[in-house]
């Protein structure tokens, strides 16, 4: 249990933290959900740093290998199911890009698991890297968003327009790169499906 693997821990560890705090409608003015988006952060904060360590001092392990992968795909299908939760994606628009998201991640995952017993490693490529920092781009922008909406100040029209414009549009980016790299993964290593 070195640094890098405890900071992913950490990550796990967080989630339950931010849920909490954006469900709290008890807290006024929405304060829960910027108190969330903070944990978010956080938390993204330590996948980047997880990382960056492991590689930087050797510290890479399979133990890293298997969970860093567990809690990003926690982290971020936890914030996906919240801002569906509160209407902050509106439906059927919010179910439809949750099950996209959820189905990539487990013919990904079960592509990686076959691959695995033919010994094989297969690693993340440049479209699942861009579909994650778009992911971790759109997820915090949602979450503004539902902090505007639910906030009760007098926040100008325009400025939730603006959000509510952002986070559709980076969200819709996100799925689109989910389905692409999702296909990607599954031509490049379809020779793991040959029995």
């Amino acid at each position: 249990m070195n640094l890098p693997n405890r900071l992913t821990v950490l990550r796990i560890v967080l989630i339950p933290f931010m849920m909490f705090f954006y469900l709290a409608d008890f807290i006024p003015h929405g304060i829960g959900k910027l108190v969330a988006l903070g944990i978010f952060i956080i938390a993204s904060f330590t996948d980047l740093l997880d990382g960056k360590i492991a590689r930087k001092r050797n510290l890479v392990t399979n133990l890293g290998k298997f969970l860093d992968p567990i809690a990003d795909k926690i982290l971020t299908t936890a914030v996906i199911f919240l801002v569906i939760a509160d209407g902050t994606i509106p439906s059927p628009w919010g179910v439809i890009i949750a099950t996209i998201i959820i189905a990539r991640e487990f013919i990904v995952a079960t592509l990686r698991m076959q691959a695995a017993s033919k010994g094989v490693v297969v690693a993340a490529d440049m479209w699942g890297k861009v579909k994650t920092v778009v992911q971790m781009v759109a997820l915090p922008i949602c979450m503004v968003l539902a902090y505007i909406l639910t906030s009760g100040y007098n926040i100008p029209n325009a400025l939730t327009l603006t959000f509510q414009i952002l986070a559709y549009a980076s969200l819709g980016l996100a799925t689109v790169l989910t389905v692409m790299s999702g296909i990607n993964y599954v031509v490049k290593n379809k020779e793991c499906f040959k029995e």
